[in-house]
């Protein structure tokens, strides 16, 4: 398997990137987030987020498939010296198979100059909270709850 990983730049990739948002949501969440919202999460809705914010976003390609990205910014004003790792993911098909990780690795390369790097992962996504422990993230005990998900995340922090 010849993964590539590439800042996203074309319209192709942005589709893709639209397409692993929306799958993966379906295929992980389908219990720990409300079937209300999965029905309204469209793909349409997600080809619009990934046109209108494709900065700081690089994508997992497999030949000319995106197959994984992620997501990360520095918080601005609002929270100096602490940069986000705003979304990872990846098609099931690659779980297990060193794409997360090579997508993590790319986000926090960009989040080096960040003091503090977080994170908000869902309270009951158990292999995440795994996955990023193993980065060395720790829960902070900061939580909220989403009711348009009708679940709660928490924030980890590194």
């Amino acid at each position: 398997m010849g993964i590539i990983i590439k800042a996203m730049e074309t319209d192709s990739e942005k589709k893709g990137k639209a397409y692993v948002h929306w799958k993966s949501w379906h295929e992980s969440y389908e219990n720990i987030v409300s079937k209300d919202y999965l029905n309204k999460l469209t793909l349409e809705k997600c080809e619009e987020w990934a046109f209108q914010w494709p900065e700081n976003t690089y994508v997992a390609l497999d030949g000319d498939k995106v197959v994984g990205f992620v997501c990360y910014f520095g918080k601005g004003k609002d929270a100096p010296g602490v940069g986000e790792i705003n979304a990872i993911y990846v098609l099931s098909d690659y779980y297990g198979t060193g794409v997360s990780k090579k997508l993590m690795d790319v986000g926090l390369e960009h989040l080096k100059d960040y003091h503090t790097k977080e994170l908000w992962v869902l309270k009951d996504n158990s292999r995440a909270i795994s996955f990023y422990k193993k980065y060395g993230f720790k829960e902070d005990g900061t939580q909220k709850e989403i009711k348009s998900l009708g679940a709660t995340e928490i924030r980890m922090v590194k």
